[in-house]
């Protein structure tokens, strides 16, 4: 029990170290971010989700890959993809469709950020128990 704790925890602070380097007051803004960490190299894009490479630790550690840990890679995977694909539309092709260039003015409440520690522990936790 001590070992799944220890897991979430370090869980936790990697996904308010994510939380915190993508947080921007709009959609733009978090892209603005990751673009600059993507325009560096896609290796340091990839490094900017450490949660995702902890949780692979875990899998390999613990030998443990059930649903859990399967919807936590599905969805990091995702994540990581779809950030990227919105890079290459907005500031690569520079090609973006009505409606998402309406979406990256909005402004993001703070506490969006907070979604992943909020949702990533917990099924890690469950995962592991």
């Amino acid at each position: 029990m001590e070992n799944i704790l220890t897991y979430v925890s370090i869980l936790i602070v990697l996904e308010l170290f994510e939380a915190y380097m993508q947080k921007a007051d709009t959609l733009y803004g978090v892209m603005e971010k990751l673009n600059v960490w993507y325009q560096k190299s896609i290796f340091v894009f990839f490094l900017m989700h450490p949660a995702f490479y902890f949780v692979l630790f875990v899998v390999l550690v613990t030998d443990v890959f059930n649903i859990y840990m399967i919807l936590i890679l599905t969805f990091k995977i995702f994540d990581m993809f779809y950030k990227m694909a919105l890079i290459k539309s907005i500031f690569i092709k520079q090609k973006v469709p009505a409606d998402l260039s309406a979406m990256l003015e909005w402004p993001i409440p703070g506490w969006f950020f907070l979604f992943g520690v909020g949702l990533y522990p917990p099924l890690l936790f469950y995962a592991l128990i």
